[in-house]
């Protein structure tokens, strides 16, 4: 279908920002304009602290959201989108919160270490590290260590479905479900969707030869599970899953093939594509309604998760 009327609007801003066009731009100048197209969200949740936890290459920085509601609450871990390169706590605030406000869950927001500072993998490290953390210290910060979920958009998609793998493989902690927002799942540059949609919709494939440039150390790294989870010897014994793709995005096809390859495996999975939308279109339920309907659907299936 065409572009969502809604969608093209905000799509026609950020492509005259120059966010469209990231693929000669250095980190630090990516990095400020995404902090700059950022508005402060207004939904209010009960309690927001900031704290950093140990981690394997220093302190990451969190931010640990709650409802009005008591506790012990189940809890999403949430990583950021950005490419592994860009994004922070603040980028991520807004939708952070609408979770918390709408699921009535405990959301702990991950600051891993970006590249090219910090290449692979070292967001990886920093994510897991993060999940387990959080199941350690449920108690300290009333959240209940049964109902752990991972989830986040884009790389921060990767980087959940990436957790969930590693606790599967390592024993810990127990994750009951993955919220995968149109994740980044292989390292490819040739399914349909990354063809149709290189060029116009915000995520360009230019855009992620650039981000895989600054966050592996090798191309040849591109075939670890722990950078293409979709290749892993096996799915099989995962959490649950909800995959949110976008009609206009790149990754389109890799989080579709990703659901499929799950269900093979046997791990109960949902996957649906929004029409109309592009990439980064999640976090944007203030201006575009469809939008809202996804952020609604992935509500319920974070409830539904959580038996709540």
């Amino acid at each position: 279908m065409p572009m969502d009327p809604q969608a093209q609007v905000v799509l026609d801003l950020v492509n005259a920002s120059g966010f469209g066009d990231i693929s000669e731009m250095e980190p630090t100048a990516v990095r400020e304009l995404m902090e700059s197209l950022s508005a402060p969200s207004t939904v209010h949740v009960d309690r927001v602290e900031d704290r950093t936890i140990p981690g394997p290459g220093g302190e990451i920085p969190v931010r640990i959201y709650a409802p009005v509601a008591p506790g012990p609450l189940p809890v999403l871990v949430w990583y950021h989108g950005g490419g592994w390169v860009i994004g922070s706590l603040e980028t991520h605030d807004g939708i952070c919160r609408e979770i918390v406000d709408a699921a009535g869950c405990m959301v702990v927001s991950v600051d891993y270490r970006l590249a090219p500072e910090h290449r692979f993998p070292a967001g990886v490290d920093d994510a897991y590290s993060a999940a387990c953390w959080v199941s350690d210290h449920a108690a300290e910060i009333g959240a209940d260590a049964s109902r752990i979920a991972v989830g986040g958009d884009s790389a921060g998609g990767h980087l959940a479905a990436v957790t969930a793998m590693l606790a599967r493989d390592r024993g810990t902690p127990p994750i009951v479900f993955q919220l995968l927002v149109y994740p980044a799942l292989e390292h490819e540059f040739s399914r349909p969707s990354m063809i149709e949609n290189a060029e116009r919709y915000m995520l360009t494939a230019d855009g992620m030869r650039w981000f895989y440039r600054h966050t592996l150390n090798d191309p040849s790294e591109g075939d670890d599970p722990r950078v293409s989870p979709i290749r892993a010897e096996s799915l099989a014994d995962l959490p649950p899953a909800f995959v949110i793709t976008a009609e206009f995005d790149p990754l389109r096809d890799q989080g579709i093939a990703f659901a499929e390859a799950l269900a093979a495996a046997g791990v109960p999975v949902t996957s649906t594509t929004y029409d109309g939308v592009f990439h980064g279109f999640f976090n944007m339920s203030a201006m575009i309604d469809r939008a809202k309907v996804a952020l609604d659907d992935a509500v319920v299936a974070l409830r539904t998760a959580f038996g709540t």
